[in-house]
């Protein structure tokens, strides 16, 4: 059961299993939770020559939205101010590309993990 889990902390269950998967698939963890106002990027990764700005979606099983659904047209449009921030506040010459994650979760384990690479274009 989550009720005793707030919704941070259920984020973060998610973002830590999502790190830990992209470091599994050979990636750099170069940030959580960027920043600015207006905006914030769960993750940043670094795989070879590409930055991946990772957005990570927590849920509860059966949710009232599917955390696929939550990636809205102004989410995007959030994600893609913010990944320009951070692109020039680190002066990043790389590939970048949107990834989501979508995170399941049951108490504090992880139930379903479902992870789209490219998930949308700036």
């Amino acid at each position: 059961m989550n009720s005793n889990l707030s919704s941070r902390q259920i984020g973060d269950i998610g973002e830590d299993f999502t790190c830990e998967f992209l470091q599994r698939k050979g990636c750099v963890i170069l940030a959580r939770n960027f920043s600015i106002r207006g905006g914030e990027i769960d993750i940043v990764a670094k795989k070879g020559s590409v930055i991946h700005f990772v957005e990570v979606k927590t849920r509860k099983p059966d949710p009232l939205t599917d955390g696929q659904f939550a990636i809205t047209k102004s989410k995007i449009s959030r994600l893609v101010r913010t990944a320009q921030a951070y692109i020039e506040r680190h002066e990043i010459t790389l590939s970048c590309v949107f990834d989501v994650a979508i995170v399941e979760v049951s108490g504090k384990e992880v139930t379903d993990f479902k992870y789209f690479q490219r998930a949308f274009t700036a």
